[in-house]
């Protein structure tokens, strides 16, 4: 904790850039920034944690209309004032009760276990990628694409349709290099109007709380031109949806080294993968059906995770609980250059704090048992029978949200590493979601149904 007279002396350097207000914003239980906004000669309490919220008003805090209040305690390492209104400065923060950190809050959760990693000597190295549509939303609320020329049935990489939205990836692009996130790729990806920026990895924490300033930032340039940046992981049923593949290594807390790291020609199984690492893939498998809530924790996530769907190639989604090296199929693949394992079932709507505390906690699970993975899978799995699964050991992940919240709730690892209250609010609101869900009726039900009987 900061002594008040380095607080006032960052409150006085921020009103010398003009800053006006500040907001502490921690996340519910889907990922979705909250927060109250605070005038800068109040930045003393506020950084004590003045902010009271009525939990009961938000998804997923665990509160019930006669609980007392909760209170946000905002990051002061990690402040960004916001690059398209300069007098607000945004903090990540966290939920706290009588004074102790709250335990249903998915980045105290993160935090605390990042200090089980540490007792190991482990700290967690996280890239996320960012995949996302640019749509518009027509005035029924449909949405669609923004320019009629991209409608190529392959468009991943396309220049023109790249630069068809030139001053919007700029915009991104120069944002994210000037907040230091060091940008080293983007393109258009698989689907049309659909694109992805890759920026260098951090501790994980770091990344949890860049991944959701990012989707705020690329809503707001997009809506600047008049458009609609959207997270949701599928929005078109002939397309192929959005993830956000999770890189993830261990280093060394003492040395820096990375704990995955091996050159391939001394790896056995031709991965560039350690012991180590192996052993936290074995983890993740073991937990990998329900930790696909998490990664995936939407109703449409599900319509993201399908072998080919409504068109007519593969729709590289993971849909296996498998692993394996440069091949797409797997839910877990470790590069061509090795040293990191990434999951590839995690989307675009997921809470990273929760799906990266459960990631780790898996993989940490992994290495205390010395879990093995087996053998690395290099087949195209999409055309592999349900016999040839059955004969390899290899599960499908979940094929609904209903499934993926079934998966997550019966295993007690989930339980262990969240705690009950912060596990059953989860449960709770994901079975609502697909409850509603699956009791609308459909524009595809009125279609199909209405008249053919």
């Amino acid at each position: 904790m900061k002594t008040d007279s380095e607080i006032l002396s960052i409150r006085d350097d921020l009103k010398s850039r003009g800053v006006k207000y500040c907001v502490g914003a921690y996340v519910d239980i889907h990922g979705v920034p909250k927060g109250k906004f605070v005038p800068i000669d109040h930045f003393l309490h506020f950084a004590h944690g003045s902010e009271l919220y009525t939990g009961y008003a938000l998804d997923g805090l665990g509160q019930r209309p006669n609980d007392d209040e909760i209170s946000s305690v905002p990051d002061l390492d990690s402040i960004t004032v916001l690059p398209w209104n300069r007098e607000v400065a945004w903090m990540p923060a966290d939920n706290a009760f009588k004074g102790e950190p709250y335990e249903i809050n998915t980045r105290v959760a993160l935090k605390k276990q990042l200090a089980a990693a540490e007792e190991m000597g482990f700290g967690f190295n996280l890239g996320i990628e960012c995949e996302l549509f640019v749509v518009k939303q027509a005035e029924d609320g449909s949405l669609v694409i923004p320019n009629d020329d991209d409608n190529l049935e392959k468009s991943c990489y396309d220049v023109k349709r790249f630069l068809d939205r030139y001053r919007w990836l700029d915009k991104v692009s120069t944002t994210i290099n000037d907040l230091g996130w060091d940008l080293y790729s983007l393109d258009h990806e698989d689907a049309n109007s659909q694109f992805e920026f890759d920026f260098k990895y951090a501790d994980a924490l770091t990344m949890c709380d860049r991944y959701i300033f990012f989707r705020l930032m690329v809503k707001q340039y997009a809506a600047e031109e008049g458009l609609l940046a959207t997270f949701m992981p599928k929005p078109f049923a002939d397309k192929t949806g959005s993830g956000a593949h999770f890189n993830m290594s261990l280093f060394d807390k003492t040395s820096g080294a990375n704990l995955f790291d091996r050159p391939v020609a001394d790896d056995p199984r031709g991965l560039g993968l350690t012991d180590l690492g192996y052993h936290f893939v074995g983890g993740i498998l073991k937990h990998g059906r329900a930790l696909c809530a998490a990664f995936a924790p939407t109703v449409n996530s599900y319509k993201r995770l399908v072998r080919r769907g409504l068109m007519s190639y593969y729709t590289w989604a993971p849909v296996f609980n498998s692993f394996g090296k440069n091949n797409r199929t797997n839910a877990l693949r470790v590069p061509m250059a090795g040293g990191r394992v990434e999951s590839r079932n995690a989307d675009a709507a997921c809470n990273p704090y929760l799906a990266a505390t459960l990631a780790l906690a898996a993989g940490l699970e992994g290495i205390r048992e010395k879990i093995d993975p087996g053998a690395a899978t290099e087949d195209n799995l999409y055309e592999l029978t349900p016999e040839q699964f059955a004969a390899r050991g290899i599960e499908e992940l979940p094929t609904t949200l209903q499934e993926a919240v079934a998966a997550f709730a019966a295993d007690p690892f989930v339980t262990e590493t969240l705690g009950q209250e912060l596990r059953d609010e989860f449960v709770a609101y994901k079975s609502e979601e697909w409850r509603q869900y699956h009791q609308r009726v459909s524009q595809c039900e009125i279609e199909k149904y209405a008249r053919m009987f």
